[in-house]
């Protein structure tokens, strides 16, 4: 709850009208939790693991808003796909 509450007063707080928070279930990664994925459009989602209050800030400022990843909190670049 903690890390959803960090996202939601960045939202607010930034002034970000155009994005979109969500929650989903388990991404069988108990280990690495919280966890959240950045999803840009017209780029592959980003997975970020082992989040507290401060790594979301950093992951606003860098990506949401700045654009790069920030790899030093992310897993994975990319969709899990079943063919």
């Amino acid at each position: 709850r903690k890390i959803m509450e960090a996202v939601l007063r960045e939202v607010e707080h930034r002034e970000l009208p155009d994005v979109l928070v969500t929650t989903s279930g388990c991404a069988g990664l108990c280990s690495r939790e919280p966890m959240a994925t950045v999803e840009v459009v017209g780029q592959a989602p980003v997975k970020y693991v082992d989040l507290t209050e401060g790594k979301v800030q950093e992951i606003f400022t860098e990506h949401v808003v700045g654009g790069k990843i920030a790899d030093q909190f992310a897993l994975a670049v990319g969709s899990e796909r079943t063919h």
